[in-house]
């Protein structure tokens, strides 16, 4: 399994950052792998929510089906599969005193023959994970 975890500050409120983070779509903006990101279900954004993502790593495109499974004050967490890979995507949000301090913390374990590259791939996801840093701090400061 691949593991990745970063820690940053940004300078909204846990409210504001908890809200625009909720909707999956905004990966969009946030996530530098996303291409597209659509949800696929109705009405307000809420535990079972789902999105159709579409990221690129390496050179190719992979699409996950991703559901919101939790969702509380302080902490979103969002699980995409596909035939080859499950990722959960943990997002913990706290006051801070300049705003709001948010751990990201993305598992992604890949099945049947993929499992075999996992070693290869982690440092190219420890680069995306600081490049989702980057990212997110600026669209979140922007709000």
């Amino acid at each position: 399994m691949i593991d990745v975890e970063r820690t940053f500050e940004v300078r909204q409120p846990v409210s504001v950052v908890v809200d625009y983070l909720k909707d999956f779509a905004n990966a969009e903006q946030w996530d530098p792998g996303t291409k597209s990101c659509t949800r696929t279900d109705a009405g307000p954004v809420q535990v079972g929510s789902t999105w159709h993502n579409v990221s690129e790593f390496k050179g190719k495109d992979t699409e996950l089906e991703y559901r919101l499974v939790e969702m509380t004050a302080g902490r979103l967490q969002f699980q995409g599969e596909n035939k080859t890979a499950t990722s959960v995507d943990t997002i913990s949000v706290q006051a801070a005193d300049t705003g709001s301090a948010i751990t990201y913390h993305a598992q992604i374990e890949f099945h049947g023959l993929a499992k075999l590259a996992t070693p290869f791939l982690k440092s190219e996801f420890e680069e995306l994970g600081d490049k989702t840093v980057q990212q997110m701090t600026s669209v979140l400061n922007a709000l």
